[in-house]
């Protein structure tokens, strides 16, 4: 299970790697879930669980933050409202897997599997063979 987290809007982690690049870097490792952890929240995390999701052939698994932090290091985004936000990733077929990650509480956690208990997990797509290889940027032709 590989796990990346994302440091800042631009969407890399602290290598500097985007996500392609990342998950090129570790592939060959053929692990069972490739994912995204802590991050930010949900809203400012979905579009790279989508480019994930295009890009992983494996099972996607993604566990964000209650929301960004405020001022006082805390978490303020209701359990309603990261359910509903990653409700939004699962009916768009983005997960496998999810979970939370800063600022989440078993509140979060029970409004998380309550809003994505009956929906169908994300199918895996079939990746065409290509060269795929990876710095700071994924380059697959």
């Amino acid at each position: 299970m590989v796990s990346g987290t994302l440091t800042d809007l631009a969407g890399r982690n602290l290598a500097g790697q985007t996500v392609g690049a990342f998950w090129n870097s570790v592939r060959h490792a053929k692990p069972l879930t490739m994912g995204l952890n802590c991050s930010f929240g949900a809203t400012e995390l979905r579009p790279y669980v989508a480019e994930l999701a295009k890009a992983v052939d494996t099972l996607l698994m993604v566990y964000p933050n209650a929301g960004l932090p405020n001022e006082m290091g805390g978490y303020d985004e209701l359990p309603e409202k990261t359910a509903a936000l990653i409700r939004d990733w699962a009916d768009a077929g983005l997960l496998n897997a999810v979970g939370g990650c800063c600022g989440t509480t078993p509140a979060h956690i029970a409004a998380i599997a309550a809003n994505v208990r009956n929906l169908p997990p994300r199918d895996l797509p079939r990746l065409p063979p290509q060269l795929r290889l990876s710095g700071m940027e994924a380059f697959n032709a």
